[in-house]
């Protein structure tokens, strides 16, 4: 059978299933957590204002791109074009490291996902239940995709950059009510401009907001000409010239089709609890929860071990001496270290501790990493988080969370959520409180929403 007619290569297993899945047959439980990663979502987008790698993307779509247009950029309030709107909200939506992440593909969704979907629905004249669905479906696509490249992927790619350049498509190809074919089109397209590289780590460079940016901007791109009728490659997962072919040395075709419409994957995303990047949670919970039960302060620690698997080592280690906020994020001593000295490592310790407080810098210094086989053979489906603390007393101490706040066993609970929110628009003043209180109104009445637009008021 050609190519042409064959449906049975897990893409397009995974294209039919986007394709015909409505949001009747969404469970109401996941519709109701799409709500509350779609707040989760705009509540960091909003924190992204004024953040100088997300001011240069605003400077570069006002000499590119149109000054008026139907969709929100929500860090300004201006309006233009919806890859731009897109493309800036992606940005600014990734930089405060509040944005959620699953953890089984080490992919954060709600920043590529939510940023293209939105401005599509903005320009189409789009429901709120529509973006919903649409939404759903990027998760669904993006967290398989994620699962599907594999650990190896990761330790080179940035999978949020690369696999979320298909979410973001599969997203708004859904939103365009698109068949199977044309999903997997926008598949193909996205595919092969699927990039982002871990490098930008080890030079405190804005890479990390480009990923996002790309991903959702070129998703949206991607789903608009196929629509349009431009084709893609259609095995563009597992053809022998496709991604995993030269970036993975691990894929697994099956967790493409995995549970289709019975495991709904967009209900085990994970919110973040503290501001920085996830794989330094788990043992920022172990160290904390150990603090609390010993009653010990920062002063009496000699040292911390951080028991860890080698996804956080990948992308951790290569930040040893932090020179920006955002790269201090990246560094597990200083996580930990703002944990102990401060008891949270939130947006408010991050600006005003992570690279001026002494105390930090100390406990930060006598922070290591060290492989544990339990803790890597459990990742990614699973995140522990085991810490040795030993005293300056000469005691040894241990810590475990085997499930850190924010997963789906630990979730955020909706006033967590709202609070989180609250903080999250106040950040640089983002947002009044009052506006963040009628967004939140909003989101939680999503599905009865007739228009998604002017979240925020238009800027004068």
């Amino acid at each position: 059978m050609s190519q042409a007619t064959d449906h049975t290569y897990p893409t397009r297993q995974l294209c039919e299933f986007l394709a015909r899945f409505t949001l009747a047959d969404v469970p109401a439980d996941v519709v109701e957590r799409t709500k509350d990663l779609f707040l989760d979502w705009i509540a960091s987008a909003i924190a992204g204002k004024d953040a100088p790698a997300v001011r240069k993307l605003q400077e570069f779509a006002a000499a590119m791109g149109p000054q008026q247009g139907p969709a929100e950029v929500l860090v300004d309030r201006r309006r233009t074009s919806p890859y731009f709107a897109a493309l800036i909200n992606g940005a600014s939506s990734h930089v405060v490291e509040q944005d959620d992440v699953h953890n089984g593909s080490v992919l954060h969704p709600a920043a590529v996902v939510f940023p293209a979907v939105i401005a599509a629905a903005q320009a189409e004249g789009k429901s709120g239940a529509e973006v919903l669905l649409a939404s759903i479906a990027g998760y669904e696509a993006g967290i398989r995709i994620g699962e599907f490249m594999g650990r190896s992927h990761y330790r080179v790619f940035h999978t949020t950059g690369t696999v979320g350049t298909l979410a973001a498509a599969a997203a708004v190809a859904k939103l365009y009510g698109m068949d199977a074919e044309g999903i997997n089109q926008a598949l193909g397209s996205a595919g092969t401009q699927a990039a982002g590289l871990w490098e930008f780590l080890r030079d405190a460079a804005d890479s990390k907001q480009l990923h996002t940016a790309k991903a959702a901007a070129d998703g949206l791109m991607s789903a608009w000409i196929a629509r349009a009728g431009f084709t893609g490659a259609k095995r563009i997962l597992e053809g022998p010239q496709g991604m995993a072919a030269g970036m993975s040395s691990d894929a697994n075709p099956a967790a493409l089709t995995d549970g289709l419409g019975k495991r709904w994957a967009t209900a085990e995303t994970s919110f973040k609890f503290f501001a920085s990047c996830r794989h330094t949670h788990p043992a920022a919970d172990a160290l904390k929860d150990l603090m609390l039960r010993e009653k010990i302060s920062a002063d009496q620690i000699a040292s911390v071990t951080a028991h860890v698997h080698q996804g956080a080592i990948d992308v951790l280690g290569p930040v040893t001496d932090p020179k920006t906020i955002h790269q201090a994020k990246f560094s597990m001593g200083t996580v930990l270290g703002l944990v102990a000295v401060h008891a949270h490592a939130g947006l408010g310790e991050f600006e005003d501790h992570a690279l001026q407080d002494a105390k930090v810098a100390a406990l930060r210094d006598k922070v290591e990493m060290e492989l544990d086989d339990e803790i890597n053979a459990a990742y990614p489906r699973q995140w522990i988080g085991r810490v040795t603390v030993r005293t300056t007393d000469g005691r040894t101490l241990a810590g475990r969370v085997d499930v850190p706040k924010g997963d789906p066993g630990n979730t955020l609970s909706r006033p967590e959520l709202e609070a989180k929110a609250l903080q999250l628009g106040a950040f640089r003043h983002g947002a009044s409180e009052a506006e963040m209180r009628a967004i939140i109104a909003r989101v939680w009445a999503l599905e009865k929403q007739a228009s998604v637009n002017d979240w925020l008021p238009v800027a004068k």
